[in-house]
C-alpha cells in the first residue's frame, strides 16, 4: 500500500517553514525530518507515524485511533500510529504533527 499523497500534502502545509526540514521516502511512506530526525510520516499503512517523547507514549495512546506503532510484532514507545480518523480536520492534524516537531527539536542534530 502506498502512502496517502493528500495526507502528505496536508502534513507539508503544517511543517512548511520549519528550519532544517527535509522530506524523504522511507518505509514505503513519506517522512518529514527536522535536523535529520523523523518527526512525522504519511505512512504506507495509512494514517501517520508520529515520533513523540517516549515518556509521553502511554498518555497519548488513549484517544480512539491512536496507538503505539508496531514493528515486527513489537510495540514501540516513542512512536505512534495515528489513523486517518484521528486527523480529519486541520486542527487535529496540526495537534499530532506538533508532537513530532516538538520532540525532534529537543534532540541533537542527527
Amino acid at each position: 500500500m502506498a502512502y496517502d499523497a493528500g495526507l502528505a500534502d496536508r502534513i507539508r502545509d503544517v511543517v512548511q517553514g520549519e528550519p532544517d526540514l527535509a522530506e524523504k521516502r522511507m518505509f514505503g511512506g513519506l517522512a518529514f525530518l527536522v535536523r535529520g530526525h523523523l518527526a512525522v510520516s504519511a505512512s504506507s499503512r495509512g494514517g501517520m507515524l508520529v515520533r513523540v517523547d517516549p515518556a509521553l507514549t502511554e498518555s497519548l495512546v488513549g484517544p480512539p485511533h491512536v496507538r503505539r506503532f508496531e514493528m515486527r510484532g513489537r510495540e514501540m514507545d516513542g512512536w505512534l500510529h495515528v489513523d486517518d480518523e484521528a486527523v480529519r480536520t486541520d486542527e487535529q492534524l496540526a495537534h499530532w504533527v506538533r508532537y513530532g516537531l516538538d520532540y525532534v527539536r529537543s534532540l541533537p542534530t542527527g
